[in-house]
């Protein structure tokens, strides 16, 4: 009767032992949980169709603004871009005050939809003609998704959005 209690004390004791080494560590699950974000990212720039959509504004005048509140995109497409991004900042010519010009709405296809791979993650560097105005877009993404969007224009300082990238979500009609 004692040799049965030790054995399965034993065969008890290498089953918890088993079950702890096929446990993967906190450390395998981030780097797994990382790469594959990091694929999902490659996917959507490979197809060249996402959106921007920011949490944060920072411009020259003003400092960082939350938008998380505010509807905001840019829909990147090599065939169309469309923005609907809120502007804080200095207006030059061309601009009317009070008017209903408040953000940096404009839709085109891109003159220049340029996509290279740097150190840390992808530049998109994008130009668009809008109805008065040419911006010129720089969106750097990291290999996780975080995303910075600078938009220079003629006739506005440039503003920076702090944001994420994702798929471009199908308009119900």
């Amino acid at each position: 009767m004692k040799t049965h209690k030790i054995a399965v004390l034993i065969l008890l004791c290498f089953n918890i032992l088993i079950g702890f080494s096929q446990e993967k560590t906190r450390r395998q699950l981030r780097s797994e949980k990382n790469l594959e974000k990091q694929t999902a990212i490659e996917k959507l720039i490979e197809a060249k169709e996402f959106q921007f959509v920011a949490r944060n504004s920072n411009s020259q005048t003003f400092r960082m603004i939350d938008l998380s509140i505010i509807p905001n995109f840019v829909k990147f497409n090599p065939d169309f871009i469309k923005s609907e991004m809120p502007f804080f900042g200095r207006g030059f010519s061309g601009l009317g005050y009070g008017g209903s010009d408040t953000g940096l709405k404009f839709e085109g296809k891109p003159e220049r939809f340029l996509i290279s791979k740097v150190k840390k993650g992808y530049q998109i560097d994008v130009t668009v003609k809008g109805q008065q105005d040419l911006f010129n877009m720089t969106l750097f993404v990291s290999f996780q998704g975080s995303s910075t969007l600078t938009i220079i224009s003629n006739n506005r300082e440039s503003i920076s959005y702090f944001g994420e990238i994702s798929a471009i979500e199908k308009e119900n009609k």
